[in-house]
């Protein structure tokens, strides 16, 4: 029999903030989105004081002054590089590992021999916190569906002590009971009310609906939910990390954008980052679509457009990508309007390097090549931004950055902002 562990780190952003200033245990404690628009993440106090995911920075206020909340901005290089520690620390636990996102991973442990997995978890659980400092729950099972609903159960139930073996089928009917079908992955908003409507509540009942009706109404993949609820594990392990169809990169303004030069480099700035991201995965880019916008909330005024520019040749060169940035900016820009938001796209790309070249191409195009590896090695040793182009801007103030009003300092990834204890 198959077994999966699924270890998802608590509350993570919140958590990873906690490793660094441990007097905010027990505290309430809320993370922001970018430009500290809202709350995407909170700790189990923050919670229990009202606060939803996705509540207005501004609408909360009154409850973050009245219980001093502790807010903090995200930190996406501190959650990141706390990330990568997990992992490393989860990978030496099992043959093979799917990191299923920032803060879940899926461990395959079906190969190796146990007294108690229950035991096995909370000494995986005991090590991820000893080396990181970030509490886990666990939950494992016979397939990755069973192993979702586990953890659910082992983050909320005192009596699990965050971890939950659901390996046994005689402990799965009462767990499916006490999980609302909203719930379920792969369940989404619009087929969790769809089966609510029809009396489909609780993970149970789509365990044990009729299969025909529901292969007739949410097809296969609906098919491979309900068997993975019943124990029969249909999602392999994906321990290879596919490479994206497209990559995008956009931001909101702290401030709207009136002008080309300003708006030209935030777009800049993004190529610059998408186009790492390009050469991180080993492709190129066919086509790059930019896009701009005002402001949604003043329909009187709201503008969007977006042009496109295909290349000859597919690029992640990111000089070139900026030029061809640019030219695409002047198609759309609009003098006299105030963005709030601009983004770019890359499109058709490539697999493993592999590129159609132009046949009037003469240049020798290793040398780019040379020089963007060489600039994402130093960034990568040095730390982000040490190496860039002019034309992402070489102003102090740059009203079209992203506001991070609350955030702290990259404890584990930036020299000058080590943590330093006093005397």
């Amino acid at each position: 029999m198959p077994v999966f562990a699924l270890v998802d780190c608590n509350n993570f952003y919140v958590s990873c903030e906690r490793v660094f200033k441990p007097e905010l245990e027990h505290r309430p404690v809320i993370v922001l989105s970018n430009n500290d628009g809202c709350a995407v993440a909170r700790s189990n106090e923050a919670k229990a004081l009202g606060i939803t995911m996705g509540a207005p920075f501004f609408k909360i206020r009154h409850l973050i002054d009245l219980h001093d909340v502790q807010v903090f901005s995200s930190n996406y290089a501190l959650y990141g590089d706390m990330s990568s520690r997990v992992m490393q620390t989860l990978s030496v636990f099992a043959p093979a590992m799917e990191i299923y996102s920032i803060d879940e991973a899926f461990l395959n442990l079906d190969r190796l021999a146990f007294t108690s997995l229950s035991a096995y978890g909370r000494q995986i659980r005991h090590t991820v916190r000893q080396h990181t400092g970030i509490p886990v729950c666990i939950g494992m099972a016979p397939s990755k569906t069973l192993a979702k609903v586990a953890a659910r159960i082992a983050k909320k139930s005192e009596k699990a002590g965050g971890v939950l073996d659901l390996t046994d089928p005689r402990f799965q009917d009462r767990a499916l009971e006490i999980t609302p079908v909203a719930d379920v992955w792969g369940v989404g908003r619009q087929y969790a009310r769809y089966l609510q409507m029809r009396g489909i509540r609780t993970a149970r009942n789509l365990r044990d609906a009729d299969i025909d009706w529901f292969r007739k109404k949410m097809g296969i993949n609906g098919v491979r939910i309900q068997k993975e609820l019943q124990g029969e594990s249909c999602y392999d392990m994906e321990t290879d990390d596919p490479a994206k169809k497209s990559i995008s990169v956009s931001r909101s303004f702290k401030t709207p954008v009136t002008d080309f030069d300003s708006l030209s480099e935030a777009v800049s700035t993004y190529i610059s980052r998408g186009a790492e991201k390009l050469r991180a995965q080993g492709s190129h880019a066919e086509a790059m679509t930019v896009y701009v916008t005002t402001n949604r909330f003043k329909p009187d005024a709201f503008y969007y457009n977006a042009a496109t520019q295909s290349f000859p040749a597919a690029l992640n060169h990111t000089p070139s990508l900026i030029t061809h940035g640019r030219t695409a900016l002047k198609q759309i820009f609009q003098k006299g309007r105030a963005y709030t938001k601009a983004g770019v796209i890359f499109s058709h790309l490539t697999r493993n390097g592999m590129y159609q070249q132009d046949l009037f191409d003469t240049s020798d195009r290793s040398r780019p090549d040379r020089v963007m590896e060489t600039v994402d090695l130093i960034n990568h040793k040095m730390g982000a931004n040490t190496v860039t182009c002019p034309a992402t801007g070489i102003r102090k103030d740059r009203s079209w950055e992203t506001a991070f009003n609350y955030r702290s300092p990259a404890y584990t990834t930036d020299w000058n902002q080590l943590l330093t204890v006093g005397s």
